[in-house]
């Protein structure tokens, strides 16, 4: 029998601060939300989107990193994809969440970040809660700042 593969890695930031839970059996399990944006060209000009993944972290590492985990922090994601089901209302729900297998914190929050690598990058965020960020500034002309 052939087995499946279930393996993803997310890089984003984090959309809220982490909320730390136990279950009944006093499992511990921590839930947080990362928006993932990334541009891709729409006619002559290149558009900025963003994906939200709901993230779940059990047992100790989630009890662990929650005191990291806030709002606009950067970290990155590998875990497998599962889908949630429950009923609500008698309507039958479902969402895809990541399971977490591992967690690394990739910076500070937006605002340190922003102010860290002020001078290579330029934020130009609109009020949409999600961070975007022109090409590294220099003469201009970008591509010719490469030094190879």
């Amino acid at each position: 029998m052939a087995s499946d593969l279930n393996s993803n890695t997310i890089v984003g930031r984090m959309t809220k601060d982490a909320e730390l839970k136990y279950t009944n059996s006093g499992q511990a399990v921590t839930n947080i939300s990362i928006a993932n944006n990334y541009s891709r060209k729409q006619g002559e000009q290149w558009v900025d989107e963003v994906n939200y993944f709901d993230v779940t972290i059990w047992g100790r590492r989630g009890e662990a990193l929650n005191q990291y985990l806030k709002k606009g922090t950067q970290i990155a994601v590998s875990g497998e994809l599962r889908q949630e089901r429950w009923e609500q209302d008698g309507q039958k729900r479902s969402k895809v969440v990541i399971k977490a297998d591992n967690i690394q914190l990739l910076g500070g929050n937006q605002q340190q970040g922003q102010q860290q690598s002020n001078n290579s990058y330029q934020n130009n965020n609109t009020g949409n809660n999600k961070p975007s960020y022109d090409k590294p500034t220099g003469n201009g002309n970008w591509e010719e700042d490469v030094p190879f």
